[in-house]
């Protein structure tokens, strides 16, 4: 009686309309890039985006009822996204065929999906927690913020993604409309009333789509009949390139830093501390709809940090307005028509909205490095996978066709690179030592200095 009445509350269903938002924001534009990365048919596009809503409506229903039980957006990891596409840019650049990459990638997403069900059984997520300290989480907040800023921001300037150009330029008039779209979502994110702030995404994608239809009159590229049909293996039948699959499964292994700061994220909004069970629940459930992933060419699923900013600023903790929201999102993808509407979502539009919105990717960076003491001796644990990182973030993929193929994806991800580092130097080096060593010397310097200067007035 009293779960029925909770269902019958208008607020309930209000509070899950503004998830339902929230997760489309962040879903919608992840298939259609990928398939445009990898030269899709329409068709197939479509289908990969109604079974993404599907699948995804369907993760965050299980894990707020099986899995960590918190109102915790489980959707498209985007780090997964950012190395994918990155990936596809490489391989353009290097000449394998998408069908290789497309089918490396799915190898290693199904191993992948293994080593997070066993993670979750075995109970060994609160151990792989601890080599995540604040420092390696404000490296991987940071250089996870750049990529995909630097994705979104070729999306505005309607740059194509992966091998779909041989001479990618700058859309002129495409960028001028993306940039003043990502103007307004943040005028509305800084100015507008609370009310109205929280829809800043929302109302950026629904301005810019009218105004590109009416502007740019672009043609559907797809019959509106289309059929929903499972596809398996869109991206490429298994295929065995060992520099792939070790990327991918490396790429994988990072993607658990998601579960830790969503779930770390959220303990003080719940005012409880993460167990070990839910911990295991969270990780099992993930990995079963990394499968999933894997067999249908879908980006992998991961817990969403960004889920805290949206707590924080709705006040929403409750889980049934989050399932609600997410059986919304689930019937979104089982209705055909739907799937065929938002597949027209313009490539630039969706970039500008999700560039304002992963911005806030450096507060939670900030957060984070304001949990470590620095100095002039241990700022190299930070600064060395930063910097190496952004750096190879710059980098022309022709760089490393030097390199032997085996490490050649791993080491041109500026992302893992930096990851791989802040993990093997905040884990391998007692840092907060030689802090401590510095801040003695420093403070006897400066007494020394204040009593030769008290001696000196003396006199």
């Amino acid at each position: 009686m009293i779960v029925i009445n909770e269902l019958l509350k208008s607020s309930n269903w209000i509070s899950g309309l503004q998830w339902l938002f929230f997760i489309f924001t962040n879903i919608v534009v992840i298939p259609i890039t990928v398939g445009a990365a990898f030269d899709l048919s329409p068709e197939t596009i479509v289908n990969m985006l109604q079974l993404s809503f599907i699948v995804t409506g369907l993760a965050c229903i299980v894990q707020a009822f099986f899995g960590h039980k918190r109102a915790i957006m489980e959707g498209q990891s985007g780090l997964w996204w950012g190395v994918i596409l990155t990936l596809c840019t490489t391989a353009a650049a290097q000449g394998m065929p998408l069908s290789v990459l497309g089918g490396s990638l799915t190898v290693g997403i199904i191993i992948v999906s293994i080593i997070t069900f066993l993670i979750g059984v075995t109970g060994l997520g609160p151990r792989i927690a601890k080599l995540f300290t604040p420092a390696v989480m404000g490296v991987f907040m940071f250089l996870f913020g750049c990529q995909l800023i630097g994705i979104f921001l070729k999306g505005m300037l309607g740059i194509p993604f992966g091998n779909q150009a041989t001479n990618p330029h700058i859309d002129l008039p495409i960028s001028l409309l993306a940039i003043l779209i990502a103007i307004l979502i943040i005028v509305i994110s800084v100015k507008a009333p609370s009310s109205i702030r929280r829809y800043g995404l929302l109302i950026g994608i629904i301005v810019g789509w009218i105004v590109y239809a009416l502007i740019f009159k672009p043609e559907s590229t797809i019959s509106g009949t289309t059929k929903f049909t499972l596809e398996l293996f869109p991206l490429g039948k298994p295929a065995w390139d060992v520099g792939i699959i070790i990327t991918t499964i490396l790429a994988g292994l990072l993607n658990t830093a998601n579960t830790f700061g969503a779930l770390k994220g959220t303990e003080s909004m719940y005012e409880v501390e993460t167990t070990k069970s839910e911990y295991r629940a969270s990780f099992t459930i993930t990995g079963i709809f990394t499968l999933i992933a894997g067999i249908f060419g879908l980006v992998p699923n991961s817990p969403f940090v960004s889920s805290i900013g949206f707590l924080s600023q709705t006040g929403i903790i409750k889980r049934l307005p989050f399932i609600l929201g997410g059986f919304m999102f689930l019937v979104m993808g089982l209705i055909p028509p739907l799937g065929h509407f938002f597949s027209q979502l313009p490539l630039s539009i969706g970039s500008a909205a999700l560039f304002v919105s992963y911005l806030l990717l450096l507060n939670s960076s900030l957060n984070f490095f304001k949990q470590v003491e620095y100095n002039t001796v241990n700022v190299y644990r930070s600064a060395v996978p930063l910097f190496v990182g952004v750096v190879i973030m710059t980098l022309p993929a022709t760089y490393f066709v030097t390199i032997p193929g085996v490490i050649r994806p791993l080491l041109s991800s500026g992302l893992l690179v930096g990851i791989i580092l802040a993990l093997l130097m905040e884990n391998l080096f007692n840092w907060d030592k030689y802090g401590v060593e510095v801040k003695t010397e420093q403070t006897e310097t400066a007494n020394s200095v204040s009593t030769e200067k008290t001696f000196i007035k003396s006199k």
